[in-house]
């Protein structure tokens, strides 16, 4: 092992970081909880480099992890300390690390944190100051190990990883594997590495996977967490060779993802940023710590969250003027904010078939969709509407007729019955200013619910020659600025960013949108669920949750659905104007309830209690999630009950000595005890929850 040399310590509020370099040069870092600091021993392990990248021609990794990891290359073998820099500005502190490798090649590591704040970002810039050309295969985001300081490599073995799982309809589902259940454990003379690599392919970040890992020693009660703020194809890896672990991730490499980057000479190549954090007790509370590093347009605000209502589930892609303002008239003076009107106001019969042309149907909007956004602004809400903005389908117009607009692979434009708008064209762009952006401020609409249903999958083609990886990666920078430009156009509009609901759940792009559809599991029962599980990677107060309310709903179902929203932002559909007048009283106290906790839900901080059964698609037992605002001192508590033999009560721990208001069916239901809230159980699937202070 070379001794570590520590090259100087920081204060990052909570945290304590450190940076030391080796004997042969390379640099890397340690973190901990500042208040964990004097029982760590980040000196005894190895140094993990600050970033790890390959350079093409180089030789490759050794120890078995070619085609397995870019990790560990000569690339990063070569880079040596080069010196450090600090400094303190309005609140901001920067850590810029240089590594250079002697051949004209320099990487600086580059660590961002914002006081108060409970995380970091970092990121990594490469130059090249040779004079020749370089291509990069791999850079990562950040790259940190020595996992864990506060034990032995035994100690290591337990240490568990928590990902998060995503699939259509069933977002941000957790799983928890020890490095054993990995089979992560080193080899009995430290040779060949061990690598669990996970990613995701193509323009949907959030597919099969959240850009998201966290390490947990449950010995020492300590987790860092980690997350990507990148829109497309990335990926993670834990890897052990000798007992420390390793955490790396970035853009998906040549391997992963067919990415690759000519740097010129004199040139340079900047990475997507991560967000860094590190705390005690397990993934739960520490990754939403991460979330002080998730900027948003409105940014955070005491005032109530609004009450959204979008009629797709009322007309299921039927909107018309007549119906519009049918559901107008019904949610008069009910406190909605905001109504969309959401897809089918265009194209002929088969909307689906047109989207990209952007046609308002004539027949079902004779007078155009301004006389619609017209009357819902003069009943007091913001009109809104729904576009697939960057997609065309396979037999619109704009399709068949201007296919040089469209992504293309090896040439031919890229179809899955979706095709895909390439945005780095100039051509492009101003195609969809005029059918969008000029739609919008002619329109008058203040609410834009951006969809975008497929993916671009490995990549497009790339002018600059670089394949297809390079491709994807500035294609989706285009999309980001084209996104600005709508804000910057449309003074005042509010974007949802929906990806077939939960598709697009990352920090870069939630920092372009003021809500986000959490999931498109509509009308399922596991709705609680799913959003229960998203409080762990975004903001609650983006995270848009539907509660479609039918006819035919018993109160204790609507009653169900409305504590649903509760864990983020309401959003009403279904069946508003035929509802009882039972109903709509139940509806009415509900969003009485939504508003008076609604900074809670900003604001605080959760906690998951109860027993629920591992799968999403039918649950059982029951969940409670319990978030706390420190700054009002008052709790908000979501219980759900599911399917399967439930206990008679439940005991919740919170710290309060009054109950506010109490949102359930029946009377009797809540009690406060000595050692928490106490609640009664009496069916399956039904809904409670109380505003505590």
């Amino acid at each position: 092992m070379k001794k570590c040399e520590l090259i100087r310590r920081y204060a990052l509020g909570d945290m304590a970081a450190a940076y030391w370099k080796n004997g042969d040069g390379a640099v890397g870092m340690s973190f901990v909880p500042a208040a964990a600091e004097d029982r760590a021993d980040p000196a005894s392990h190895e140094v993990e480099p600050l970033a790890q990248l390959y350079i093409r021609g180089d030789d490759l990794p050794p120890g078995y992890a070619n085609g397995l990891t870019s990790s560990g290359s000569a690339s990063t073998r070569r880079m040596r300390y080069a010196g450090q820099t600090f400094s303190e500005k309005d609140g901001v502190t920067t850590i810029e690390t240089r590594t250079e490798d002697g051949r004209g090649f320099a990487v600086r590591h580059i660590l961002t944190y914002r006081e108060g704040d409970r995380a970091f970002s970092v990121k990594t810039v490469f130059e090249n100051g040779s004079e020749k050309p370089v291509t990069l295969e791999a850079l990562s985001s950040f790259s940190f190990g020595g996992l864990s300081p506060f034990g032995d490599a035994r100690q290591t073995d337990g240490m568990l990883l928590h990902r998060a799982r995503s699939w259509w309809s069933a977002e941000g589902k957790v799983e928890s594997e020890t490095l054993i259940d990995l089979h992560l454990e080193p080899s009995w003379s430290l040779n060949g590495v061990r690598c669990e690599k996970f990613c995701q392919i193509g323009s949907m970040p959030v597919r099969k996977y959240f850009p998201f890992l966290a390490a947990e020693d449950r010995l020492a009660g300590v987790t860092w967490a980690v997350q990507l703020a990148w829109p497309g194809s990335w990926q993670m890896e834990a890897r052990r060779q000798r007992e420390e672990l390793c955490l790396t991730g970035g853009l998906a490499d040549f391997e992963t993802g067919h990415w690759s980057k000519t740097v010129p000479p004199g040139g340079s190549f900047e990475t997507p940023a991560a967000f860094v954090t590190v705390g005690t007790g397990g993934p739960d509370p520490v990754s939403q710590r991460l979330q002080d590093l998730h900027l948003t347009p409105c940014g955070r605000t005491d005032e109530p969250l609004p009450v959204l209502f979008n009629e797709y589930c009322t007309t299921w892609g039927n909107p018309t003027e007549e119906n519009v303002k049918k559901c107008v008239d019904a949610l008069r003076g009910r406190g909605v904010d905001t109504f969309v009107i959401d897809a089918g106001w265009f194209g002929q019969d088969d909307w689906w078939s047109s989207i990209g042309d952007w046609e308002t149907h004539a027949e079902r909007f004779p007078n155009g969709t301004a006389a619609a956004a017209r009357y819902i602004r003069e009943a007091g809400m913001r009109p809104g509407i729904w576009f697939e903005l960057e997609n065309a389908a396979h037999n619109s117009a704009v399709a068949q007729e201007r296919p040089d607009l469209l992504l293309s692979r090896s040439g031919t434009p890229i179809d899955t019955g979706r095709m895909f708008f390439d945005l780095r064209k100039p051509e492009a762009r101003e195609y969809l200013r005029e059918k969008a952006i000029r739609f919008l401020r002619d329109n008058g609409f203040g609410y834009l619910k951006i969809d975008y249903n497929d993916t671009i999958g490995l990549g497009c083609d790339d002018p600059g020659g670089d394949g297809l990886g390079e491709g994807l990666r500035q294609h989706l920078l285009a999309v980001r600025d084209f996104w600005r430009e709508i804000r910057r156009e449309v003074p005042g509009i509010q974007i949802e960013n929906c990806a077939s609901g939960g598709h697009r759940l990352e920090p870069s792009m939630m920092a372009l949108c003021d809500f986000a559809s959490f999931s498109d599991a509509h009308e399922c029962a596991h709705i609680p669920v799913i959003a229960a599980h998203l409080h762990r990677l975004i903001r609650p107060e983006q995270s848009q949750i539907w509660a479609v309310l039918r006819k035919t709903d018993s109160l204790k179902r609507i009653n169900y659905s409305m504590v649903s929203t509760l864990l983020g932002v309401m959003c009403l559909s279904g069946d508003i104007f035929d509802l009882s007048d039972a109903q709509w009283e139940l509806v009415d106290r509900a969003i009485a309830f939504y508003r008076d906790v609604s900074p809670v839900i900003r604001n605080g901080v959760s906690a998951f209690y109860g027993e629920v059964a591992d799968g999403f698609a039918h649950p059982e037992g029951w969940q409670a999630v319990v978030r706390w605002d420190e700054k009002s001192g008052r709790t908000l508590v979501a219980l759900h009950a599911f399917a399967g033999k439930l206990p008679e009560r439940v005991r919740i721990p919170v710290s309060a000595s009054r109950v506010d208001a109490v949102l359930a069916v029946g009377d009797g239901r809540v009690r406060l005890t000595g050692d928490g809230l106490e609640i009664e159980l009496h069916e399956n699937f039904e809904a409670v929850a109380a505003a505590l202070s």
